[in-house]
């Protein structure tokens, strides 16, 4: 690491809030790569779903008894990141009774009285052996969903929608801005005022409508989210660009290269472009948090991604009625959560801004 390097990190981090932006935003990467093996409920897309268990507050426990299934496995690296398939049964139980041939179990229920008996002979499990392990207690640390399912589980599993939506988005954005911008800038004439006014066009429509309209015609689904909140986002970027390009083309670097004979492909985005990183990082930065504020609104709203899915923004959908209830916590968790990583988003910009600035060194 150079002496400039150090230098920004040190700026960067000499903001507490910068800092405080950044711890954040890695422990919910970690989240996100970690969110199968981190999770208490390992099923693709944490769906295991318990009805008797439905909006229970977090901290609750409950004895389940396990029924292996017969289900074969998938490979290790599939179950990294989509989960593994269920290959037992969780069954909720109050009590239970180990008999030579067999099992009495009586069904989770609000009210004791109210729970079923049930009788599961030995020949269920393997080898027709009931083991210790095969009855066990079951925390849910953020209580469970209004199906039962766990909180914990799927709020990290929307952890990784929110990062890959942020990612892609930018991405997507950062690439059509940056190419739009530095051919109008550079180029001017025609083509400078055709891509003005589909700016002007762009800018002038609500972002949230436009990621609404895109959607609608792309389709619903995790892709089409990628692409419909990319494409709103690019012209924050294309002012950008256009206006440092604008004034960087007229430069003597800028001049010696096409004396040289440069092509303008290369004059572009081998020495023009390369100089508004800084810039660039920052808008990235605030573009990240827009894309995330979006995915949560198109999924709240149905049109983003689809059950069941975990996202954050859906599982507010799935829960604000439960605002008024003893339940708040089903769609402040989700809620809190995005207000943070937004806020670190926002605040690591903030940083950028202040340790990129000359100015102010």
């Amino acid at each position: 690491m150079n002496k400039d390097s150090r230098a920004f990190w040190k700026k960067l981090l000499s903001n507490r809030l910068s800092a405080l932006g950044l711890i954040i935003i890695g422990l919910t990467c970690i989240s996100a790569i970690l969110a199968v093996p981190l999770s208490p409920d390992r099923s693709p897309d944490a769906n295991a779903i318990q009805l008797p268990l439905a909006a229970k507050k977090p901290g609750f426990q409950v004895q389940v008894l396990q029924i292996p299934d017969s289900i074969e496995n998938s490979g290790s690296l599939v179950q990294w990141f989509s989960g593994i398939p269920e290959q037992k049964t969780e069954i909720p139980i109050l009590d239970y009774d180990i008999q030579d041939n067999g099992i009495w179990i009586t069904h989770y229920a609000e009210e004791a009285a109210d729970g079923i008996r049930e009788f599961i002979p030995k020949t269920r499990f393997p080898e027709g052996q009931i083991r210790s392990h095969n009855i066990s207690w079951k925390k849910f640390w953020l209580g469970t969903d209004r199906f039962g399912r766990d909180m914990l589980s799927r709020m990290l599993l929307g952890a990784r929608v929110s990062i890959a939506v942020g990612m892609l988005a930018v991405f997507i954005s950062m690439i059509v801005g940056i190419i739009l911008g530095a051919l109008a800038a550079y180029y001017g004439g025609g083509i400078d005022k055709v891509i003005q006014w589909l700016m002007n066009v762009i800018w002038s429509l609500p972002t949230l409508l436009l990621v609404i309209a895109f959607a609608l015609a792309l389709g619903k689904g995790l892709w089409q989210i990628f692409i419909a909140i990319g494409l709103s986002m690019w012209v924050d970027v294309a002012r950008l660009v256009r206006g440092q390009v604008l004034s960087l083309k007229e430069k003597e670097f800028v001049e010696a290269a096409r004396v040289l004979g440069l092509p303008d492909w290369q004059i572009l985005f081998k020495h023009i472009l390369p100089n508004l990183i800084g810039p660039l990082t920052v808008v990235a930065a605030a573009n990240f948090a827009s894309a995330i504020l979006l995915e949560a609104g198109l999924s709240f709203l149905g049109l983003g991604v689809q059950a069941p899915a975990p996202s954050w923004g859906q599982m507010i959908k799935e829960h604000y009625g439960y605002i008024v209830l003893d339940s708040a916590y089903l769609a402040i968790i989700p809620g809190i959560a995005i207000m943070l990583l937004v806020m670190s988003f926002n605040f690591v910009g903030n940083g950028l801004r202040d340790a990129l600035d000359v100015k102010l060194k």
